[in-house]
Formats: C-alpha cells, sequence, structure tokens
C-alpha cells in the first residue's frame, strides 16, 4: 500500500476512508442530475489534487469514498468537492443553508484486511439499505472494477489487493451468501441528531411529554432511562444533559452504572 508522508506519522499509508453525511439525515441527491454532478467533481478533485480512488458509493444521504492522499491534499479536497456541491445543490433547489453535515469523517486505513473487506463493504451499501443488488447498482464503483466507470483507478487497487477480476467478483458473492456486511466498525462516527429532533425521537421511544421530570425520578429509575435515551442513534451524553436540564458527571455516571449493573447480569 502506498507509503505516507510526514504529516500522518501515526500511520503507515495515505489510504482514508472518507463518509460525508447530509445534516440531519436528509437527502442530498435527489435524482441521477445529483449524482453525476458529484461525481464529476470527485473526477474534477483528482485532476486538481491528484488523488487515488479505490472505492465509492453515491447514496441518497451521505457518501463514502476510499481515497489515497498522494499530495496530503485530504482536507482542501473535501473542503473544495463538499462546497462545490452545496453551492450546486442550493443553487438547484433554491434553498439557502447547509447540506453537509459538519465535516467529513476519515479514518485511516493501515492493513491490507481492514482495506480489501472495506471496499466489499462500501459496494454493499445498496442492498444494505434494500435499494437493489450492490451489482447493479449504477452509483458505487463496483461496475467500474468490471470496465463500465474509468473514476477509479483500477489497475493499482487490483495490484494491491492482489485480485483479478473473477476473484474480486467472487470475493463479493461469497460475503453476500454470509450476510457479512453489516459491521458497524466501517460506520466511524454516527450522525448527530440536533436538539430538537432529539427531543421529538426520546418522546417518542419512552412515551414520556416532559423531559425534565426525568431528574425528579428515583436514581435507579432515573438511571435506567438515561441509559435508553444514551443508546439512541445520533444523540451524546452532552445533549442528554442540556435536553434534561441535568449534570453532565450525573449524566456519564448514569450510564456508566447502568452498563457496569447490565455487565453484572450477562
Amino acid at each position: 500500500m502506498p507509503r505516507c508522508g510526514r504529516k500522518y506519522q501515526k500511520s503507515n499509508t495515505n489510504v482514508y476512508h472518507i463518509i460525508l453525511r447530509s445534516i440531519n439525515q436528509q437527502e442530498i441527491f435527489y435524482d441521477d442530475v445529483d449524482k453525476s454532478k458529484f461525481l464529476k467533481l470527485l473526477k474534477d478533485a483528482k485532476e486538481k489534487y491528484q488523488y487515488d480512488l479505490y472505492a465509492y458509493v453515491l447514496m441518497d444521504n451521505h457518501v463514502h469514498l476510499l481515497i489515497v492522499d498522494k499530495e496530503d491534499n485530504l482536507s482542501k479536497m473535501m473542503q473544495s468537492i463538499a462546497t462545490s456541491y452545496a453551492i450546486y445543490f442550493n443553487k438547484r433547489y433554491k434553498r439557502i443553508g447547509h447540506v453537509f453535515y459538519n465535516r467529513f469523517k476519515s479514518k485511516q486505513i493501515n492493513t491490507l484486511p481492514y482495506l480489501i473487506n472495506l471496499i466489499r463493504y462500501i459496494h454493499f451499501n445498496p442492498e444494505k439499505a434494500e435499494i437493489c443488488s450492490y451489482s447493479k447498482y449504477i452509483w458505487s464503483s463496483y461496475q467500474s472494477y468490471f470496465g463500465k466507470r474509468k473514476l477509479i483507478d483500477l489497475g493499482q487497487v487490483l495490484t494491491i489487493i492482489g485480485m483479478n477480476k473473477k476473484e474480486f467478483k467472487d470475493f463479493h458473492e461469497k460475503y453476500r451468501k454470509s450476510k457479512g456486511f453489516i459491521l458497524e466498525e466501517f460506520e466511524m462516527q454516527k450522525f448527530h441528531l440536533d436538539d430538537i429532533k432529539a427531543i421529538q425521537i426520546i418522546k417518542k421511544e419512552l412515551n414520556i411529554d416532559n423531559l425534565i421530570s426525568i431528574q425528579n425520578l428515583k436514581p435507579q429509575k432515573r438511571d435506567e432511562i438515561i441509559a435508553k435515551i444514551a443508546k439512541i442513534d445520533g444523540i451524546d451524553k452532552k445533549q442528554i444533559a442540556r435536553i434534561l436540564g441535568m449534570n453532565e458527571r450525573m449524566v456519564y455516571r448514569a450510564v456508566k452504572r447502568e452498563k457496569e449493573n447490565q455487565n453484572k447480569i450477562d
């Protein structure tokens, strides 16, 4: 795998898994025109920033990219892509405001097995989302491995993973039969809900109208409820404290106690 520059001393490579998520899980691709525009921006960025692309998938509200950052331009490159697409999106749909949630998420890929399984995981996103078979989805890089798109650096990535095209196809099919593609380790940090949406979900999940009343419950019951809230995707402990009007330490201790109690039961 490509060597890393001095900037990334903790990694042996400059290969990155990138996730771009929409704000509040809103759709960022309404049709094929939008997806084509994003791929065009990826291509333009490849020419400008000289990165290699090993895999990608465009979903309705997020994007996965597997990138080799050869020139240490990852932040500039992703900012350029995200900003350009946001400008396009807002202009086309006559809207204002953010399109992507915060900045992109990235994880350095340091081992070959992880790289190979990540490529496969990225390609299985449409099937995981029950959109269609991974092999028929035209907005991922899977078909590029068989000559139908030229955006990825095919020869380079096949050499690195040590597979020919038939082996690559078989590798995906075996994975499909085992249904092993639902792996949270490839998801990185989950999306984050804003307070209004978080409050709506908490009230619905717990069937509680007055969330402030939770702080007045008996400690054991209060801790149980806090622990349940902490398990909801997109809600962090600081946000729980803010929503419930409680001290952050109290929330952290409640989650910790419930986890310890559960471990004793198990």
